[in-house]
């Protein structure tokens, strides 16, 4: 079973920002899917929870360079 979250995220300012928290999540296991909007300021993320958890997702966000609100 999967889960999904949106979590809005500042800094991130065109589509390289996007493609750089997308490869960045991306490699954490349990993540499943991404979906990172730098004009919405957020990333639509799917991950599997026996596996990884919100802390991670939003550690290797910040580990990206970027801020989650």
């Amino acid at each position: 079973m999967s889960e999904s979250a949106s979590i809005n995220v500042t800094g991130m300012k065109c589509g390289g920002c996007e493609n750089t928290v997308t490869t960045a999540l991306k490699a954490v296991e349990g993540v499943l899917s991404v979906k990172a909007s730098h004009q919405e300021k957020k990333i639509d993320v799917e991950f599997d929870p026996s596996k990884t958890d919100l802390d991670e997702i939003e550690d290797a966000i910040t580990d990206a360079g970027f801020s989650v609100e």
